[in-house]
């Protein structure tokens, strides 16, 4: 079994894959209820994000399809602080967001580096190319949630 630190895109135990489908509000609201002691609040505050944004999301009157990975990354963070055992892959695909791949400082470095070398059309050009290439992601991440 691979360790969540070593790989945290992958599906760790039969319960991810148990609970495959479900929304960011349905994820949250079963995350919540393996931490009795917490509430809504107390994640907010742990994430980092106002408990208005965080209550929204539960209650499916704000989406969740542009929720910053980092927001997302931090909801794992508090609830694994908590010992609710949550993957990352869980979190994004809840969100309907694809998990995005690791950071890696010399790939970054390259491709600002070609980016700053292009003319400001091709620029454009390319961040519109980068939209689609997630937008097309994030499509694959909604047909494998209904699935």
């Amino acid at each position: 079994m691979t360790s969540p630190q070593n790989d945290p895109g992958e599906p760790h135990t039969a319960e991810d894959r148990a609970h495959r489908g479900e929304d960011l509000a349905a994820l949250l609201e079963r995350l919540l209820a393996q931490a009795p002691d917490r509430t809504q609040k107390d994640l907010a505050g742990a994430a980092g994000i106002s408990y208005p944004t965080l209550n929204a999301w539960m209650n499916r009157t704000r989406g969740t399809s542009r929720v910053a990975p980092e927001t997302l990354r931090a909801l794992v963070d508090a609830f694994r602080h908590w010992g609710v055992g949550v993957t990352p892959k869980e979190m994004f695909e809840a969100a309907g967001r694809p998990v995005p791949g690791r950071a890696d400082e010399e790939r970054e470095g390259r491709l600002l580096a070609l980016y700053r070398q292009l003319p400001e059309s091709k620029q454009r050009d390319l961040i519109k190319f980068a939209d689609a290439m997630l937008r097309d992601a994030a499509a694959a991440v909604q047909v494998s949630r209904v699935s």
